[in-house]
């Protein structure tokens, strides 16, 4: 018994110091879960010793905490006991280590390692691969362009190559990059083999650019740009595609030495303008929608990759469009006209206003020369007068055809503007659509009878019709003005004796003081029964007058004519004729002081 006791009391002991012996530090040894706790996991190694291991060490690759009481686990040993009697574990180490030879061979022989990406950590992500070892992806490695959103890849499970190990520190990093580069350079050197200019492929949105997208063709990128998206308008690539778009498209150039491929979609489809002609004669009303605006006219879509131009001056028949959003805007819906077709240009001339009557169509088919007409003064320039006849048309009065006894220098100084006017159609051009009018030919040409009607030394009543600095203008009758220099004018007087200056409208008498026949020039005077005043010195101001200011004075020609009639009178002197003449020049003489 005791000889058999001895053995087993052996036996026992060398087994409690084989067994009591858990391990060195760097060693792996197995043990036994015999707590889980919120943040570590309790192993026990044996050697009444135990180690604590932090619980993440557990999970998998989806983040799940897989471990249960009394589950045998290899742990790494990081160091013997501590002063809380606890030895430092590793399951990640332990698991590292064993996997370790495996991925070493691996690397070795050139070959891939398969792992899911289990959490996003700081510069990349998390990869568990063989055996739960934990290995970093570097940001830079997951793809051939950057990813933004590195999270939508948790969980995904890829082919990996190891690019980089370190055995002692149990660090591995991977790429993904390195095997999609690969990829793309054996997909390239097909894609290159088969591209030509004019050929037809598939491709998908690379990227989008505000110029166009860049599509990948497999392993070789081209440009589609956005002149070459559609034959419609595109302000922007996006209003399109977004990036992973399949796309048809036509090669348009390819340079195999700088590898650069331009590609079109539209021109994988019909141009719409090859029918144009066809679908949109000239004349016929059309509808479509105003896509931008110029200072020269406004853009209208006729149907997608069709724009007409309806230009500033095609908007209107009666106003004067400044600019063309005072009528138009983007986005609006209108009806127009098409007025003429260009398909090789690619241009369609619409217009807006010959939807309306033509003004002018409407004048023409209701006025013809001689017709009496009536309107408003709308604008007043040195040489005439114009009138606005119907809405749209307006005529000209020159300022030879404003009066038969008044010499009008400056027709604002009978009219103003707004001014309600009779006048006679005198012309009508309609190649260049103007109207001439008169006013004077309202009348019958008085100058047959002027001298018998209005002889010099008549008393006549007239009325202020104008108002100027040298004088004013009255009119003696219908189709008969005249003129009454400043130096013949006697200011009018208030009730109480006091004067006033001139009116328009005031009604007054003067004497006839002179008849021009050859300048068809009538001169009057307020100052009845006295011998002609003499002219004043003009008052000399620092603004120099115009030249169609006041009344002209007389030609040399005129100043001859004067002479030579002074002599001829002398020789008639003892008849009553000469005399006669004598007055006449006398008169004459004394027009041309008042004209100097």
């Amino acid at each position: 018994m005791q000889q058999g006791g001895g053995e087993s009391f052996a036996a026992l002991f060398e087994a409690s110091i084989s067994g009591g012996d858990f391990g060195k530090e760097g060693e792996i040894v197995q043990g036994t879960v015999v707590a889980v706790q919120r943040d570590n996991v309790i192993i026990d190694i044996g050697g009444k010793s135990e180690g604590m291991i932090p619980r993440s060490e557990f999970a998998d690759a989806m983040g799940e905490i897989a471990v249960a009481l009394g589950d045998r686990v290899d742990v790494y040993i990081e160091s013997r006991e501590n002063d809380d009697g606890l030895v430092t574990l590793s399951k990640e180490k332990a698991d590292k280590m064993k996997v370790w030879d495996e991925i070493s061979g691996a690397c070795e022989r050139d070959e891939l390692i398969e792992g899911t990406i289990s959490q996003r950590v700081k510069g990349g992500l998390s990869v568990t691969i063989k055996g739960g070892v934990k290995a970093f992806l570097p940001g830079s490695q997951v793809d051939l362009r950057p990813i933004r959103n590195l999270d939508k890849l948790i969980g995904q499970t890829y082919q990996f190559k190891v690019i980089k190990f370190n055995k002692k520190r149990g660090n591995i990093v991977l790429s993904r990059r390195v095997l999609l580069e690969k990829e793309r350079d054996e997909i390239k050197t097909k894609t290159l083999e088969t591209l030509e200019e004019g050929k037809v492929v598939r491709g998908v949105i690379k990227n989008i650019t505000e110029y166009g997208a860049f599509v990948d063709l497999g392993g070789i990128d081209g440009l589609l740009h956005i002149t070459d998206m559609s034959w419609g308008r595109v302000n922007h690539p996006d209003e399109l595609f977004k990036v992973g778009d399949e796309v048809t498209v036509k090669v348009l150039k390819y340079n195999p030495e700088t590898e650069r491929v331009s590609l079109g979609l539209k021109q994988t489809q019909e141009d719409p303008w090859g029918h144009v002609e066809e679908a949109f004669p000239p004349a016929k009303k059309v509808s479509g929608k105003v896509m931008s605006i110029t200072d020269y006219g406004a853009f209208v879509e006729l149907e997608p990759g069709v724009e007409g131009l309806i230009h500033v001056s095609e908007m209107s028949w009666t106003k004067k469009v400044k600019h063309p959003s005072k009528l138009l805007e983007v986005g609006q819906e209108v009806e127009c006209q098409v007025l003429e077709v260009d398909p090789k240009a690619k241009r369609i001339s619409l217009g807006l206003k010959q939807l309306e009557p033509d003004p002018w169509s409407l004048f023409t088919d209701k006025y013809s020369p001689g017709h009496k007409i009536g309107g408003k003064v709308r604008s007043l320039t040195d040489y005439g007068v114009f009138i606005g006849i119907e809405e749209g048309v307006d005529g000209m009065v020159h300022k030879s055809d404003l009066s038969w006894t008044a010499k009008v220098n400056n027709p604002a100084d009978l009219y103003g503007k707004g001014d309600d006017v009779e006048a006679i159609i005198l012309s009508i051009n309609h190649d260049e659509k103007k109207v001439s009018l008169g006013i004077k030919q309202l009348w019958d040409d008085p100058w047959p009878t002027i001298f018998t009607e209005l002889p010099p030394g008549k008393v006549v009543d007239c009325k202020v019709v104008s108002i100027v600095d040298y004088g004013i203008f009255v009119r003696v009758r219908d189709g008969v003005e005249g003129h009454i220099p400043s130096n013949e004018l006697v200011e009018p007087t208030n009730e109480d004796g006091t004067t006033r200056p001139f009116e328009v409208g005031d009604t007054l008498s003067a004497e006839i003081a002179n008849v021009d026949s050859q300048e068809r020039r009538l001169t009057l005077s307020m100052r009845i029964g006295e011998a002609p005043a003499q002219p004043k010195e003009p008052k000399r101001t620092s603004v120099a007058p115009k030249k169609s200011d006041g009344p002209q004075a007389g030609t040399i020609g005129d100043l001859i004519k004067q002479k030579l009639g002074n002599v001829l009178n002398v020789d008639k002197k003892d008849d009553g004729e000469g005399e006669a003449e004598e007055s006449k020049d006398a008169e004459g003489a004394e027009e041309t002081k008042e004209e100097e």
